[in-house]
C-alpha cells in the first residue's frame, strides 16, 4: 500500500500548489483588513518633468490669428488642428541632448526639468517680450505629444502611447491587453527613465497599497516588465480542473505501462 500512499501524496501535493488562486490574479485587495468600502486614497502624483527626447506638443493662440499662424504646426488635413501620432513626431518640438526646443521666432528655450505648466508661462513670457504686445490677449498650451510606453514580458506586449495627462500601471496594462493568469502581478518591474539614466522599481499590484506608490502612475518611456509565475516552470494547468486532467493522462499512461510490461 505505501506506494499509493507515496502516489496519492504527490498528486494532492502538486494539485496544491500547482493552481493558481484567487489571491495571485486580484488586483489591489485589501490584504490587510484594515479598509472599508468607501477607501480614498488621497496622493496625488508628482507633475511630470520633461527629459531629454520628450516631444512637445505646443499652441498658441490670440485675437489675430493670423499672428501666431507661424508658431502653429499645420495638421495633415491642411489647417491647424489636431495632429496625428506621426504628424506630432515631425511637428512637434523634441527636447534635444541638451534640454532644448527650437522654437520658431525665439530660437533655443531651454526646458528640461520643467513641467507642462512652467513652459507654457516660459514661451507666454518669452513671446509678450519679443514678439506680442501685452494687449494681443495670447494664451499658450503646452502638452506631451501622447505618453508612449513600453510592455513586456508574460503574455507578449507592445509600444503602446495614451493621449491622457496621467494613466495608472493597471490602465497601462489593460490597454495592452491586460495580463493573463500565469503573471506575477506581485513584483511588476517598470525601468523608469531619469536625468542620471535608468532606474529599476518593483510594485505589488495585488494590494490595495499600490496605489499610494510613487509608481502608480506611468511616466513617458517607461518600461513594464512581466515575470511569469515560478508555478508555471512546473508545466501544470492555471486551474485544479486543468491539473486533474493532466494528472488522470499521466495515470492513464502510468497504468497502461504497468499492464503492458506486467504481461510480458
Amino acid at each position: 500500500m505505501k506506494p499509493y500512499f507515496v502516489v496519492t501524496l504527490l498528486i494532492f501535493s502538486f494539485l496544491c500548489t500547482s493552481c493558481i488562486s484567487n489571491k495571485d490574479v486580484v488586483y489591489l485587495q485589501d490584504k490587510v483588513g484594515t479598509t472599508n468600502n468607501n477607501l480614498v486614497i488621497t496622493e496625488i502624483p508628482k507633475p511630470y518633468r520633461v527629459q531629454v527626447s520628450d516631444v512637445l506638443s505646443i499652441n498658441v493662440k490670440a485675437l489675430d490669428p493670423e499672428l501666431v499662424g507661424i508658431f502653429n504646426p499645420v495638421s495633415e488635413e491642411g489647417g491647424s488642428g489636431a495632429q496625428s501620432q506621426t504628424g506630432l513626431y515631425f511637428n512637434g518640438f523634441t527636447i534635444d541632448v541638451h534640454g532644448n526646443i527650437e522654437f520658431p521666432i525665439l530660437g533655443e528655450i531651454n526646458v528640461l526639468g520643467f513641467t507642462t505648466q512652467e513652459i507654457e508661462e516660459k514661451v507666454k513670457s518669452e513671446l509678450l517680450k519679443q514678439y506680442f504686445k501685452e494687449n494681443a490677449e495670447l494664451f499658450v498650451t503646452v502638452k506631451l505629444a501622447g505618453l508612449r510606453y513600453t510592455v513586456t514580458g508574460e503574455g507578449g506586449g507592445g509600444v503602446f502611447t495614451l493621449f491622457q495627462d496621467k494613466v495608472n500601471i493597471i490602465e497601462a496594462l489593460a490597454n495592452a491587453g491586460d495580463l493573463p493568469d500565469t503573471a506575477d502581478r506581485k513584483d511588476i518591474l517598470i525601468v523608469r527613465q531619469y536625468p542620471g539614466g535608468q532606474k529599476i522599481h518593483h510594485i505589488d499590484l495585488t494590494d490595495i497599497k499600490a496605489m499610494k506608490s510613487p509608481f502608480y502612475y506611468i511616466q513617458p518611456n517607461d518600461m513594464i516588465l512581466v515575470k511569469p509565475l515560478k508555478r508555471k516552470s512546473l508545466g501544470a494547468g492555471q486551474t485544479a480542473i486543468q491539473n486533474i486532467t493532466t494528472i488522470a493522462s499521466i495515470l492513464s499512461v502510468l497504468v497502461s505501462t504497468y499492464f503492458l510490461t506486467r504481461n510480458l
